[in-house]
């Protein structure tokens, strides 16, 4: 006689057979959603559908609409697109995981490439698709999985392995292939049918694929040039500095020569902004109005400071201006499709009273700008303002670049910069560190650190600031005459020393500790790096504490 269990399948009380698979399970609930079921969660820790059930349990699944099944997703569709290539140029033939790109992932080939090629490798895909093949997992001692990858040449894979301090490891199985992930797989091929290549140039293109902030919907890719150049710039550098994986960055620390990297890195980071300081100043005839926008915790505050620094040595006298000061009354705040109030869209903000006291500036008149009081939810005209003839000013808000601000007013008299911390940095070859990840370790630390927030209270939020993002700020970072990287090549040594123990305080049981245990399993291969070196002007400082700006 088959034993049963009583289990709880999306809040559904339900008698099932004991030893069944989620895998089995979830073909049962496939109906209730719109795409493939592709993983699950149990008691609120994250499985994949191969997990066996025998104890009474909550489960939950996810499809590829959700923010971990869109994870999984992106995990077997590198694992795919790397087996196709092997399988169609040999197994010297490989691909690195470079960043993402427009909803996508930006990927480099080892081979020359072409878009005929790329479409052999998108049908290879599409066949091993159809194939349904499993993704299996396989446990071998780390000083194997060492050996099989230095045998088959992945020694990026191999050096990070060094620094995973578990006896065994858990490689994942595609055909004849192996490879290890951070992160849940998918349970076979047959859930991996939505992807597009996308060809950009004879060394890469982007793998595209839909995700919670695309209506899951792969959208025709747009190229974004700027984006793109800095990128290939920050990977220029890590290429001459020999610094490109996580793996490369622990060399260096445990070598003893981490301060000098600082050193190197923060002259970099002041030169990028010298730089613009520079381009302004050459333009200062017509450029009256620097606005400046950029994702949370990408160090606007520090870099604003610094930038205003730069244009004072050259003689000009930066004023600022926040777009929040010109939110509207609170009475007056839009509300979103939820009922509440929606403080991040466009017309939160009195553009049409920017719009006219820029103007009134500009012509030398004297304005009372207002400073929002956001307890009372109104605008204080209290700060008097007047532009002198070395003055010029600085905007900076979430909705700085959209075109829609100061429209009125000539291009010619506008600068715009836009800001984010683009991580430098992969794991691997195959593993990418996510600039959101980046961000979301510094916001979790100054929250921490400001406004005593717990990690939970910043996890709770993060969903809601991506979304902002997404809307507000990343379709317009095309609009920016200039882009800056504020992320720094060591910073996550850094950032593993502050974040790691509040991470750990993320309780078992929390919604939010599948999250914490996924940040955590990264930050131990990535050796800790003291702050006694950054100077006090470093962005890093807004987050850490120590700021000579703002602390």
């Amino acid at each position: 006689m088959i034993e049963e269990v009583k289990v709880t399948i999306n809040g559904k009380e339900e008698t099932v057979p004991s030893g069944i698979t989620l895998l089995q399970l979830s073909k049962e609930y496939q109906k209730d959603y719109r795409f493939p079921i592709i993983l699950a969660s149990v008691n609120n820790v994250y499985r994949e559908l191969s997990y066996v059930v025998n104890d009474p349990c909550g489960i939950t699944f996810y499809d590829l609409n959700s923010k971990i099944g869109n994870r999984a997703h992106i995990s077997g569709l590198t694992f795919l697109l790397i087996v196709a290539v092997k399988e169609i140029f040999g197994l010297d033939a490989n691909i690195i995981v470079m960043h993402s790109l427009d909803k996508g992932i930006y990927i480099k080939t080892s081979f020359p490439l072409t878009e005929t090629i790329l479409k052999s490798i998108a049908r290879k895909m599409l066949k091993l698709v159809d194939m349904d093949l499993s993704i299996t997992k396989v446990s071998v001692e780390r000083i194997s999985s060492i050996h099989y990858f230095e045998s088959i040449n992945d020694l990026a894979k191999a050096k990070i392995m060094k620094y995973n301090t578990n006896t065994f490891i858990t490689l994942y199985r595609l055909g004849n292939y192996y490879n290890y992930f951070y992160g849940k797989m998918p349970p076979s091929t047959s859930c991996l049918k939505d992807f597009k290549l996308t060809y950009v140039d004879d060394n890469g293109f982007v793998l595209q694929f839909p995700t919670e902030y695309s209506h899951n919907q792969i959208k025709a890719y747009t190229h974004h040039p700027n984006m793109f150049k800095v990128f290939k710039e920050c990977r220029d550098w890590t290429k001459l500095m020999k610094i490109e994986t996580i793996a490369d960055l622990n060399e260096v620390v445990s070598r003893g020569k981490i301060a000098d990297l600082i050193r190197i890195d923060e002259t970099l980071q002041s030169n990028r902004l010298l730089s613009v300081a520079r381009k302004i100043v050459d333009n200062k005839k017509d450029k009256k109005i620097i606005l400046l926008a950029g994702p949370s915790s990408s160090g606007k505050t520090t870099t604003t400071t610094k930038l205003c620094m730069y244009l004072k040595s050259f003689g000009l006298n930066p004023k600022m201006i926040s777009m929040d000061d010109y939110f509207v009354d609170r009475d007056k705040t839009p509300v979103n499709e939820k009922g509440e109030k929606d403080y991040e869209c466009f017309e939160a903000v009195d553009n049409k009273l920017l719009t006219k006291q820029i103007n009134e500036l500009l012509e030398g008149k004297e304005v009372m700008a207002p400073i929002y009081n956001f307890k009372e939810g109104v605008k204080e005209f209290v700060k008097e303002l007047k532009l002198d003839k070395d003055d010029i000013l600085l905007i900076e808000g979430i909705h700085a670049l959209n075109p829609k601000v100061l429209k009125e007013i000539p291009a010619k008299n506008k600068f715009k910069i836009y800001l984010s911390a683009l991580t430098e940095l992969n794991i691997d070859y195959h593993n990418r560190f996510p600039t959101t990840d980046n961000r979301l370790l510094r916001r979790i630390i100054r929250d921490n650190r400001t406004r005593g927030y717990n990690v939970v209270d910043t996890l709770k939020v993060w969903n809601n600031v991506r979304g902002g993002e997404e809307k507000y700020i990343f379709p317009y970072q095309d609009e920016a005459d200039v882009t800056i990287n504020t992320a720094l090549i060591y910073e996550l040594g850094v950032l593993k020393t502050y974040v790691e123990p509040l991470l750990y305080s993320v309780d078992e049981d929390s919604a939010y500790y599948e999250e914490a245990k996924r940040l955590l399993n990264i930050l131990r291969l990535i050796l800790p790096i003291p702050s006694e070196s950054i100077p006090d002007d470093s962005i890093l400082r807004e987050f850490i504490g120590g700021s000579c700006y703002h602390d």
